[in-house]
């Protein structure tokens, strides 16, 4: 066992518990107490919901019984769909992560249509001190929406979209000025809103990347997207939300009402807080067109790698350090930069004209580059980018009876199902692009680069965003760093789901733990020129023994009294969640005692 797994399992932390506290740790529920909910309760349960409660099955429960059976078939056919697996009580988006968590399906749950369920389900699992799980589309790397032995409240069916004209959250009028804004409903994703928002309505709400995220889970952690940097982090634009909280009470919050709550569902942390039923975002003026670059250089040596580095991250920090620019490029161990960026608020004649002096220069040594992939660029009118028909970036949803506007973006396809070896996320600050910092970034990268492929998701950083966006995410929960980032570096590695009860689950263990082990030696190559930075809560390592630094900063001890406020029992739990230090890692023993 290593020792950030060790640190991360709580062992330590259960050991100074036991030694100095005489007293009978508090313990939740589990289905082989003799304190588990009677069968008679569960049912007056179902009535109180309305029929919404069910036992949950494994994804692939049915195959472990017939790998041919019908429902076996159906399942194996739909798992790259990511709508099919959040549509499932017992799916989430990946297929686990080495020595950290396996998808584990809850006793029961509550198909949540309502608030009203909602509230019933919070009760229940307070009153019968049972493991509580959240989920909505279950796009959760961490694993925090399934757990064993639980009862999980599923918010997926609550998915309704409402556009507004004239905005003000309750308690506001005459404070806030009204503005244009969309509610949606918990159980909504990404796609949902854009097509209601941009594709029928013709205005911009600043969401995910990943069109199959939940609207709501995506809020509570940060929030950004593609436009990240000229339009801010989703979070900063929430309006207004509802939430019921552990004490059962569905609560109204914005600016005047319930703030310090409010402020900690921006970017504190999905889970935490209690079940979010309904958030309202700010919407924008759409820009004419959203535009696009991209292709793939290998460099023929090392040291035409290095030269490729270099005037790359220069041409970064001349022409693409600005509000236009996101998305991503990546560094990999076969000495290949992949370009998928995505701009707004330009023309597909000047994006051509930024690019043309990076492509000719690239085009003018080719016995150092070979163009693997067109290298291009261009634009689309910004109200057909979500437009699933016609789009040849994404694919659509077909089965029966889905949702006509809902598909999700052909590069995304590879973490579908996915089973995780490793990931991390690291925050680079602005000051890495000065003249006299970029040689130890570019060595940096370099020799990252060697170990694991490198992404640097620029719109993941708002530095170089418009000044009032970086201001507004000062606002949020969020680590702070991020205002003065440029970046955030992703590195992962995985392999295909790997789903319990599937026929082809099985890992090689070795292979992985070797591919764990790259990523963390390419994470190192970078934290040896950022030694404190920040990541981000969403896509990070399971294993960070120093998460609440690296995801809230300056901002857990503000996190903490909120949390100790509205949640003192700690009801809410999710795998390095505000409060969860206080918790076994499974969530079911509570490890301080309360004061």
């Amino acid at each position: 066992m290593s020792l950030a797994t060790l640190l991360n399992g709580g062992l330590i932390t259960r050991a100074v518990a036991a030694i100095n506290s005489t007293a009978t740790l508090w313990r939740r529920s589990r289905p082989s107490d003799a304190s588990w909910p009677a069968k008679e309760l569960w049912a007056e349960l179902n009535q109180k919901v309305h029929g919404n409660l069910s036992k949950v099955d494994a994804l692939f429960a049915s195959c472990v019984l017939d790998q041919n059976s019908a429902a076996c078939l159906d399942v194996k056919k739909n798992i790259r769909n990511p709508f099919y697996i959040g549509d499932q009580a017992g799916g989430t988006q990946v297929s686990g992560w080495l020595n950290a968590w396996r998808p584990e399906p809850s006793a029961y749950a509550i198909k949540a249509q309502t608030s009203a369920d909602v509230v019933a389900g919070v009760n229940f699992a307070r009153e019968n001190k049972l493991r509580l799980v959240v989920k909505g589309a279950g796009h959760s790397y961490q694993g925090a929406s399934n757990a064993a032995d639980s009862l999980l409240i599923w918010t997926r069916a609550m998915n309704k979209v409402t556009l507004h004209e004239h905005f003000v959250p309750a308690g506001c009028e005459g404070i806030i000025a009204p503005v244009s804004a969309v509610t949606s409903e918990a159980g909504a994703v990404w796609i949902d809103l854009y097509n209601a928002v941009t594709t029928e309505a013709g205005r911009y709400v600043q969401g995910g990347g990943c069109a199959d995220v939940g609207v709501a889970g995506l809020i509570q952690s940060g929030g950004f997207g593609s436009f990240s940097k000229g339009f801010g982090s989703a979070s900063s634009h929430l309006l207004e939300a509802e939430i019921v909280t552990a004490d059962g009470v569905l609560r109204v919050l914005n600016a005047q009402t319930n703030p310090e709550l409010f402020w900690a569902i921006k970017g504190g942390g999905g889970g935490s807080w209690g079940v979010v039923t309904k958030v309202t975002l700010r919407t924008f003026e759409l820009p004419e067109y959203f535009g696009a670059a991209w292709g793939k250089i290998k460099a023929n040596s090392d040291t035409a790698f290095q030269r490729l580095i270099t005037h790359f991250v220069d041409f970064y920090a001349s022409q693409l350090f600005n509000p236009h620019w996101g998305e991503q490029v990546s560094f990999a161990p076969d000495n290949v930069l992949a370009i998928s960026m995505i701009c707004q608020g330009l023309n597909g004649q000047q994006a051509k004209q930024i690019w043309r002096e990076f492509y000719d220069w690239v085009h003018a040594s080719p016995n150092d580059f070979t163009i693997i992939s067109e290298l291009g660029a261009g634009e689309s009118h910004a109200r057909n980018w979500w437009k699933v028909d016609g789009n040849d970036s994404m694919i659509p949803d077909k089965r029966e009876g889905a949702p006509k506007h809902h598909g999700w973006w052909e590069g995304d396809q590879g973490q579908v199902g996915a089973f995780l070896h490793g990931a991390d996320s690291i925050w680079l600050p602005a000051a890495l692009l000065k003249s006299e910092q970029r040689k130890q970034f570019e060595d940096a990268l370099f020799q990252g680069s060697r170990h694991k492929k490198i992404e640097l998701h620029f719109n993941k950083g708002l530095a170089g965003a418009l000044p009032e966006k970086i201001f507004a995410a000062t606002n949020t929960a969020t680590n702070p760093t991020v205002c003065s980032s440029f970046a955030l570096v992703i590195i992962a590695g995985g392999e295909r789901p790997a789903y319990p009860g599937l026929a082809t689950s099985n890992i090689d263990v070795d292979a992985a733990s070797k591919s764990a082990h790259q990523v963390d030696l390419a994470a190192q190559a970078l934290r040896n020129i950022v030694p404190n930075a920040g990541s981000y809560v969403s896509e990070s390592n399971y294993f960070n023994p120093d998460w609440q630094q690296a995801f809230w900063g300056e901002n857990y001890s503000r996190l903490q009294a909120v949390k100790k406020k509205y949640d003192p029992d700690g009801l809410f739990f999710v795998h390095h969640g505000v409060g969860s230090e206080e918790w076994s890692s499974d969530g079911f023993t509570r490890l301080v005692a309360q004061s």
